[in-house]
């Protein structure tokens, strides 16, 4: 058996010498030339070429064929095509059978890349040009029938994926996490920074470097009076009077460890100043122009119902019920679906109403329609 798998493979390499397996003549192969600057000029079709081999195109549908043509193409390919033939008559005929079939199956699966190149009268030394379109990475790929989605769709489609991958880790990965819980701890007396950091899920984002720290100079207990006003006075407009905070913030470094170390640096920088007993401040006021006191509208107290307005409205909606079925029991009350069933049956309502006609407009002497 590896005897012959070894002369069918010797077979397909012979065959592949020639330009096409299937769909390409024995005349193609004959009439190779040697280097040269003038196009090659084919012989037309029922007369003899160059090699001598006269005839119409043929073409190959078994190995056998093509062993007997290639004995006659030239003396060394004769002598190992006659060597294989004689091989070749020796198989029983259930495996020429099988190598037959082998034989078409490669045809046919290697039908996509045996395309006929296409030559350019004017390409350098009239080389083959690849046509770019026919260049994939697929073989054998179906051409495309207008049934594919639109790339808003693949669009949509890509983004109902990722809201799937997002589901999976939370039901999956996410409750994995509750072993690394800890139970909250309010911050102690000498934690007085709270420090917020911005993060988009592991995107890459300009703000995700922004560090905010947030402070209030009365949990400074180390501070006196005197040094609060002065570190109010120095923060400026980063000072809230109504929640009593001072919060600054820094994105000028690239990393969010760089921003947080430079405002610890510069809170802790403010707090020496402040402690400073050189200079106190006390000339200049504590400017808060910055801050613009919203006014909360509270609703008036006079408004509010009491327990006595509440009892009076009960006793005016039931006087006003029992007026109204006194009314029903003595018929002054009006039933207005009976009342309009009536006018419905009376004969005021199918009286003809004259409706009136529209008169032409008299025309003009210049022609123009009087309105």
């Amino acid at each position: 058996m590896a005897t012959t798998a070894n002369s069918l493979r010797l077979c397909v390499r012979a065959r592949n010498q020639i330009s096409g397996l299937k769909n390409a003549p024995l005349q193609s192969a004959l009439t190779r030339r040697a280097l040269s600057t003038t196009p090659a000029k084919w012989a037309e079709k029922g007369t003899s070429g160059d090699a001598g081999d006269a005839g119409p195109t043929k073409f190959y549908d078994t190995t056998g064929d093509v062993l007997k043509d290639l004995a006659k193409v030239s003396k060394r390919q004769g002598r190992a095509a006659n060597r294989m033939l004689e091989k070749w008559d020796q198989l029983p005929a259930e495996e020429v059978a099988k190598l037959d079939k082998l034989t078409k199956e490669v045809i046919q699966e290697t039908a996509a890349i045996r395309r006929p190149t296409k030559v350019s009268k004017t390409a350098f030394w009239n080389e083959a040009e690849p046509d770019t379109d026919l260049i994939t990475d697929e073989v054998g790929e179906d051409d495309f029938e207008e049934n594919d989605m639109t790339s808003m769709a693949h669009g949509k489609l890509e983004e109902h994926r990722e809201y799937r991958e997002y589901a999976r880790i939370a039901v999956w990965e996410m409750p994995l996490l509750a072993k690394f819980a800890k139970p909250f701890q309010p911050p102690k007396s000498d934690e007085v920074l709270r420090f917020r950091y911005t993060t988009y899920m592991g995107e890459l984002h300009p703000a995700d470097k922004k560090v905010v720290v947030e402070f209030s100079p009365a949990d400074f207990k180390d501070l006196t009076d005197i040094q609060r006003l002065k570190l109010k006075k120095l923060a400026g407009a980063r000072y809230n009077p109504e929640k009593d905070i001072i919060k600054m913030s820094c994105e000028q470094f690239e990393h969010q460890a760089q921003n947080k170390r430079y405002l610890g640096d510069l809170v802790k920088d403010m707090i020496t100043a402040a402690k400073d007993p050189t200079d106190t401040f006390e000339d200049i006021p504590l400017d808060l122009r910055h801050h613009r006191v919203k006014v909360k509208h509270k609703f008036p107290k006079e408004w509010l119902l009491t327990e006595e307005r509440k009892k009076e409205l009960e006793a005016e909606r039931k006087r006003a019920f029992l007026i109204d079925e006194n009314k029903k029991l003595s018929g002054g009350l009006i039933d207005g679906v009976k009342r309009i069933q009536e006018l419905q049956g009376s004969e005021a309502v199918h009286e003809r109403v004259p409706v009136p006609s529209l008169m032409a407009g008299q025309s003009r002497k210049d022609g123009r329609a009087r309105r």
